[in-house]
Order: C-alpha cells, then structure tokens, then sequence
C-alpha cells in the first residue's frame, strides 16, 4: 500500500525522487557486490534459534503467527481467570473481537468509524484488539476504548506528510548498499517514530497494562524478514513485564509494524538465542497479512470460547482501511508506475483472501462477522502520501458511517 500511495498519488518533488532512485539502480546493485563484505556488521537470528529466540529482557511476550505457542496458551488461560476475577465471579456472555487492517492513510477512515461508533452508544468493549501496520497505530486507542477517542481523531485529522517520513538524498541511499550497516530506503520515518513517542506515552502503556490484567488482550503483527513469518506481539504482557525498556519496545513495535521495506527502513530487535544476541529484522506486518486475529498462535483464545457453545455469543469485526472493489487507473508504461501498480493490486487481493479466511474461521466458530470497508463513492484523491486534507476527509466520512449506525457487512466482498 506505501509503494502505491508513494508512486500513484505522490507530487512531482517524489516523483522524481522515486526515478532517480530506479534510474541509479543498476549502479546500486553494482557498487552492493563491491561492499558485502561490511554486511558481517548485522548479526542476523540463524534459523537454528527462532523458535527459541527472546527478546533481550523479556519473556513470553510473542509468538509465531504460524505455530501453536506455550507462551499464548498461557495467556489464554490466564486471561479468562483474570476476566472472571474482574467480573467478581461471573464469566463473560459476550465476547468482541477487533481486527484492524493496514492502509497507510486510509487508516483515517477505520479512525472515523470508531469514533463515530462511539456516538451510537453501542461500541463494544473489545476482548481482543489486533492490528497491522495503519492497524497498528489505531489499535491501542481502539483497545482502551472511547476516553481515547481524541486522541485517536487528532492523530488521524492532523496527520501529514511532513510529520511521516523525509526523502533520503538518493546518494545516500548509495552508500547504504555500498556499506551496509543500516538497510537502504526511500524514506526516513524519524517523525513517525517522533510522533509515536508523544502519542504513546507511559499513561498509554500503563492503561494497557490495566485493561490485560482484566483479561483483554491486545496484538501488533510485524515480519520477522529473514524468517519470511509473522510475529504477534502481546502489548499486555509487555506492559505489564515490569521491564524498564518496555515503553522503548512499544514504540519499535509500532514503528516496525508500519515499515514497507524500501520505503522505511526496517527495525531491529536484539533477541538472545543460544546464550548468544543476535539483530532480527522486522517490518511492516502487511507483508504477511493485510489482516490478523486468528493465526495459529492465538486459536487458544478461541477454543476456550468455543467450548463454551451457544452460551457464549462471539463477535468479530474487521474494519479494511481501503477499497476492496476493483479501481480503474491510467498506468503509464514506465517501471517504475507498473511496479506500483502491480504491489498495488497484490495488496489488495492479499487483503480481501484475508477476509475470506476470517469469514471461514467464523462460519465454522459461529462467530458472528461483520465487514467494514472504504465506501466505493469515496472519490477524494490523495495529492501525496500522507495528504492531510484527504484524511480528514476520509476521517469524517468514517465519523459519519459510524454515527449513523454502520450497516456491517456480513460476508466478505464478491462472496
């Protein structure tokens, strides 16, 4: 979604950025077999360790997207102590889950819609919050709930370029491949990462750790790269480690979740495997899925629920931040515009097959599944990345949907 919002809808400033960047790239890939020897500089995790591989510092706060996990059983059983203890005795009747998608800045939109779901007086308290990339950063606001619905509306109404990303001198970017120690990109997501810092603060981390020893649960997707797997983060367990780093590593989480490789550079985490520390390279966690909540490493959750039957009503939205219906462009026939397009359109077919597997999980769990999406009479066009004029417009297009009463949809698109 980056590359395509970075290419198709960027000024002419990026434009030409992003062509001296193709156009220099033969010279890159050159200059790249010249430096290789600097790369020993990263200590990549060998394959031997990732499954035992932990963060330095903590433990038991992540898994595997596609493996069972002890760590989430656990938490699993823990939670649903915790939640009967914080109901003084009474096990829950309803339990709500929320599935929170990348998108970029069409993250405005899921931002709307959960404010404006807040006016009906009918917005849930969630169980499970999970989020990728866009998600990710809307996750923790969703999961605390309404109080935090400022917030959540200045971050997406006030969102601009200029406080994203800053476009690498493209000679820079060369001496990166040539010596390697950190990975080339397009852009720098310093103000990101600065944004991050302001908005989730301590008082963010501390109200998160609250809500998990009430038994709720909140997850951030990101790819461990060298691996080609999903990581699922436990917000909860992080906040609640005790860790004095653990405000830090909330803050790469986020940043990792949001890093399209070759657009941002990518963040590393030191694990220890082996009694040794290595660097894992994590990004954005759209490049495994568009949407998370039932992965291997977190059916625990569902099959306590699940053995609870028809006493129990289960509930699963999923708020898509883009379009899932086909959207007509003129490609012009250069590299770099096909290239877009083409990561473009994966991105969003990889999305809706996200929805369908969440839809079949569902049918067969009598989860009951509710879709929201980009209205197709949205026709705003973004002037850049990050345009702040288009998200606002998108935010109170949300804002409106979720305030009237979102009709949600019960069967992903083209079913």
């Amino acid at each position: 979604m980056m590359l395509h919002l970075f290419i198709d809808k960027a000024d002419s400033m990026h434009i030409r950025s992003l062509k001296y960047y193709l156009g220099v790239f033969p010279l890159i890939s050159a200059l790249t077999l010249m430096g290789c020897t600097s790369a020993g500089l990263y200590n990549p995790l060998p394959q031997t360790y990732e499954e035992q591989a932990q963060v330095v510092g903590f433990s038991d706060i992540r898994a595997w997207g596609d493996a069972s996990s002890e760590a989430m059983e656990k938490s699993a059983l823990k939670s649903a102590e915790q939640e009967i203890k914080a109901n003084k005795g009474q096990a829950l009747t309803e339990i709500d889950a929320l599935a929170l998608s990348g998108g970029g800045a069409d993250g405005a939109f899921g931002a709307g819609l959960l404010c404006g779901w807040t006016e009906t007086g009918h917005r849930p308290q969630f169980k499970l919050v999970s989020g990728i990339s866009t998600g990710a950063l809307i996750a923790p606001f969703a999961f605390l709930g309404s109080k935090y619905d400022g917030r959540l509306k200045e971050l997406y109404t006030t969102m601009s370029d200029e406080n994203i990303y800053r476009l690498n001198n493209p000679f820079s970017i060369i001496f990166t491949f040539i010596r390697p120690v950190l990975a080339p990109s397009v852009a720098d997501n310093g103000p990101l990462a600065h944004m991050i810092k302001k908005t989730a603060n301590k008082e963010m981390l501390d109200d998160i750790a609250r809500e998990h020893l009430k038994g709720r649960r909140l997850f951030i997707g990101t790819t461990q790269l060298n691996a080609q797997r999903l990581v699922i983060w436990d917000i909860g367990a992080i906040a609640v480690s005790g860790n004095p780093g653990a405000l830090k590593l909330f803050h790469k989480i986020l940043l990792a979740s949001s890093a399209l490789p070759g657009i941002f550079p990518p963040q590393y985490f030191n694990v220890k495997g082996n009694g040794r520390v290595y660097k894992e390279m994590h990004v954005d966690g759209g490049v495994e899925t568009q949407v998370m909540l039932f992965q291997k490493a977190i059916y625990p959750y569902a099959t306590i629920y699940n053995a609870q039957g028809d006493k129990l009503i289960k509930r699963l939205y999923i708020i898509r931040n883009l379009k899932v219906a086909p959207e007509w462009q003129n490609v012009s026939p250069s590299l770099h515009y096909i290239a877009a397009r083409v990561i473009s359109t994966l991105t969003k077919t990889q999305g809706i097959g996200d929805l369908y597997r969440l839809y079949a999980y569902s049918m067969r769990a009598h989860i009951d599944y509710n879709l929201a999406y980009i209205p197709e009479n949205f026709n705003a066009t973004a002037k850049s990345p990050f345009d702040g004029s288009y998200m606002k417009k998108l935010f109170v297009v949300g804002y409106n949907l979720g305030k009237k009463g979102y009709q949600w949809q019960k069967v992903p698109p083209g079913f």
